[in-house]
């Protein structure tokens, strides 16, 4: 048994070269609708995550308008709108980019034709699809954590459990590819670093999402049955709450952080120190957020003021019990984070004569990775119950920033690997400031929140908010834009190693051929690019010191 489908090379349509326009239309969608080809499954992951995004933004749009005073919504419609915002950060934006992004790129970088069980991770993008679709109708029919009709809550809880099968389904397709479809000599220690946090995030994934599907489980039997037990359709945000919060969305970030690492060492063509470093710094990383969502209570840590006591051993041991958890599932992705980060800066050593080679993954890793570490920082702050943050815009601020410097990495990660999936090298010049503006955004949209949690709500913080989201729908629809245009006005004639690269998927053509590679490659390192390459990371010091 494989876990490589073969990618068929001709869809069985009947339809001939000289067929009508729509003819070939149809074998198009077919071809996409049936496909195995790992690329073609990665874009509509992408493509369905942008959507995501867009109509994500519209409902951010919407709450600011109402909480500014500007507009005014009724409170039965406000509650369909929040539940619309949740659903549309984590199942919508965040999930579909992350694995997207992962599912398109990681089979080129460990030197494999195909993703291990393509046809399971198409099937979990329908899935996704399917799910997220009846989830939107459950919520304009009155279904949701607080909707009224019985038939459309049924859906909505229905829909959440087959996103999360899907997802579920992609994760093993993901972790599989990792563990089982590298090419000849690469180990795992030499597995590139956006390959290994796709692993990282793939297994969370495969952990996760039973859980939260026997808890959906738990909740449509009980609301169908009285509600007695787990509150229905009520209890979702007190018994499954967790999967929208920012420690999940930690985990399903980790490409953030792979994508860092990843460009980093290309910034001054070096090769990478203590590996094993960062993939410690990943999986402290994927364990603790995989820790903070299997507890549902806020810490009640001692704070300054409160009722902290260390004069007895009673005491002491009390306060551990407090402080040791919270520790535990909200400093340790810190930890992670700054590890990845602090390597990442080592990477950065300016070299002699040499010029820095700043490229998609860098800038918006960096920025990305940034906003994700303040949105943990507010995680942790949040899980402090004495300073009085719950039920504020706190939450929903750190969420914001987790999900959103997600967004920025995934535009990142797409113009990086622009001239694999698309065929298309995009301009620094044009790609690099949609990273500025999608920090400005996402600052905007989160950080008022932030004050909000300890000061109270104004309309200042909520025009702010306002004026964060719209800025994020201008830096995605001016990068689909940018996009669309070069994909359009492309010859197909992008270069096959654009920014002198150190992994696999850049030893092959420019967009990359169905199977990846003519010949499988062989490793003889963590570069193995580099191993080809003679002067590496020598050159622009040798020019300069002439």
């Amino acid at each position: 048994m494989t876990t490589i489908d073969p990618t068929a090379e001709v869809i069985a349509s009947g339809v001939e070269a000289g067929d009508s326009a729509l003819g070939r239309l149809l074998a198009a969608a077919a071809d996409w609708l049936t496909s195995a080809d790992h690329k073609k499954i990665g874009r509509l992951f992408l493509g369905g995550g942008l959507l995501g995004l867009l109509g994500t933004v519209a409902i951010n749009v919407i709450l600011g308008i109402e909480r500014s005073g500007i507009g005014n919504i009724n409170d039965g419609a406000m509650a369909q709108i929040l539940d619309a915002q949740r659903v549309g950060l984590v199942f919508g934006t965040l999930l579909p980019l992350a694995i997207g992004l992962c599912v398109a790129v990681v089979p080129m970088q460990l030197g494999a034709r195909s993703l291990a069980f393509p046809r399971l991770a198409a099937a979990g993008f329908w899935m996704w699809a399917g799910g997220l679709t009846f989830s939107m109708i459950a919520l304009v029919n009155n279904g949701g954590g607080l909707g009224g009709d019985p038939d459309m809550v049924d859906l909505f809880l229905g829909a959440h459990g087959l996103m999360a099968i899907g997802l579920a389904a992609t994760g093993v397709s993901i972790a599989t590819s990792v563990l089982t479809t590298r090419a000849p000599g690469m180990s795992m220690r030499r597995v590139p670093f956006f390959a290994m946090s796709a692993l990282v995030m793939g297994l969370g994934l495969v952990l996760l999402m039973p859980v939260l599907l026997g808890t959906l489980t738990y909740l449509f039997v009980d609301h169908r049955n009285g509600r007695q037990a787990f509150g229905g359709n009520t209890g979702l945000y007190d018994w499954a709450g967790w999967i929208f919060s920012p420690g999940a969305a930690m985990l399903f970030a980790l490409p953030v952080a792979g994508l860092l690492a990843e460009g980093a060492p290309l910034l001054f063509k070096q090769r990478t120190p203590a590996r094993g470093v960062v993939f410690a710094g990943f999986g402290l990383m994927g364990v603790a957020a995989v820790g903070s969502v299997t507890q549902q209570a806020v810490h009640n840590v001692p704070w300054y003021g409160s009722d902290l006591n260390f004069g007895g051993s009673y005491e002491v041991r009390e306060n551990l019990f407090d402080l040791v958890p919270w520790a535990m599932f909200n400093l340790l992705p810190l930890l992670g984070l700054t590890i990845v980060l602090l390597m990442v800066l080592l990477q950065a050593k300016p070299v002699k004569g040499a010029r820095p080679n700043v490229t998609p993954a860098v800038a918006f890793g960096f920025l990305g990775l940034g906003m994700v570490m303040v949105g943990m920082i507010g995680t942790a702050l949040f899980a402090i119950e004495d300073l009085g943050l719950q039920g504020t815009v706190f939450a929903e601020g750190a969420l914001i920033y987790v999900v959103y410097g997600t967004v920025l990495a995934a535009l990142g990660g797409m113009a990086y690997w622009a001239p694999k999936l698309w065929g298309v090298n995009l301009p620094a010049t044009k790609v690099l400031p949609f990273a500025g503006l999608g920090v400005l955004a996402t600052v905007l949209a989160s950080l008022p929140s932030y004050v909000a949690g300890f000061d109270e709500p104004r309309d200042i913080y909520a025009i702010l908010v306002l004026v964060g989201h719209v800025l994020m729908a201008l830096t995605a629809l001016g990068f689909i834009g940018l996009l669309v245009t070069s994909v359009m006005s492309s010859e197909g004639d992008a270069e096959a190693d654009p920014y002198d690269g150190q992994t696999l998927e850049w030893a092959t053509a420019s967009p990359a051929p169905a199977n990846n590679f003519v010949d499988p490659p062989s490793v003889m390192s963590a570069e193995p690019l580099v191993d080809s390459k003679q002067n590496y990371g020598q050159i622009d010091s040798e020019k300069g010191d002439s």
